[in-house]
């Protein structure tokens, strides 16, 4: 009915949004000068992964395993910036590491889909 084509506009002009935000926060903090720069927190607060649902976590988990092995390697979270605006940045070793050791709660060296849910609600 009527309601649903409300509802719907407002999911487009929330996802304009949240990609107008996203863009201002790439050219913000994924400008290769700004290298080692990378806090996983502000990221998620900010493309919203924060207040999503455990769904929406897991498909961009899905979609940052690019190998589809059920974890994020650390040559997959290089690449990171890459699945949420396709011009981001690569993040640097140091960036990578220091995202894989806030995450990698078990130590084997990869991020699990739990992993990865916990660690975008810290």
């Amino acid at each position: 009915g009527a309601g649903e084509n409300v509802s719907r506009s407002r999911t487009t002009r929330e996802t304009t949004l949240a990609v107008l935000v996203l863009k201002h926060f790439l050219c913000l903090v994924f400008l290769p000068e700004v290298a080692d720069s990378f806090d996983h927190k502000k990221f998620f607060e900010i493309v919203g992964l924060k207040s999503k649902s455990p769904d929406d976590v897991k498909k961009v988990f899905t979609v940052l395993d690019a190998d589809n092995s059920g974890f994020i390697e650390e040559e997959e979270l290089k690449f990171v910036l890459k699945g949420f605006a396709k011009d981001g940045r690569d993040l640097t070793d140091k960036e990578t590491k220091a995202f894989l050791k806030a995450a990698d709660k078990d130590g084997d060296g990869k991020i699990g889909i739990d992993e990865f849910a916990a660690l975008v609600k810290e």
